[in-house]
């Protein structure tokens, strides 16, 4: 596992949230993938991922058994969370017609590393 950060720790151990618009991954499009912050495990591919307007990084599809889905505490929403560590990445939501695929990963930029695709 990776050292975290007082703010790392915050978001991803402790399910907080970072202030929308601010993340080093709201408007980044370069190719390459994402992975968990706190164990390095690939979370999702950048080709998936999409600029929702929402404030947060939006992905609509994960790489296959990365991510598991959680009810959240709060009974409403279902959290996202690393499948290796379970670290807290976001929410996800469907059915906002958004993406073909009408999912939306709402992912803290803080709960992401990113690794660029070389050539």
């Amino acid at each position: 596992m990776n050292k975290l950060n007082k703010e790392e720790t915050r978001v991803i151990i402790n399910k907080g949230t970072e202030a929308p618009f601010i993340g080093e991954y709201n408007d980044h499009f370069v190719e390459g993938s994402y992975v968990c912050r706190q164990c390095d495990i690939v979370l999702y591919a950048a080709k998936d991922k999409f600029h929702s307007g929402c404030g947060w990084p939006s992905f609509d599809d994960e790489i296959e058994g990365a991510v598991k889905r959680v009810q959240d505490t709060d009974g409403r929403r279902v959290e996202i969370v690393c499948a290796n560590c379970y670290g807290h990445l976001g929410h996800v939501f469907e059915g906002e017609r958004l993406t073909k695929k009408n999912t939306r990963h709402c992912v803290n930029s803080t709960s992401l590393k990113f690794i660029e695709k070389k050539d």
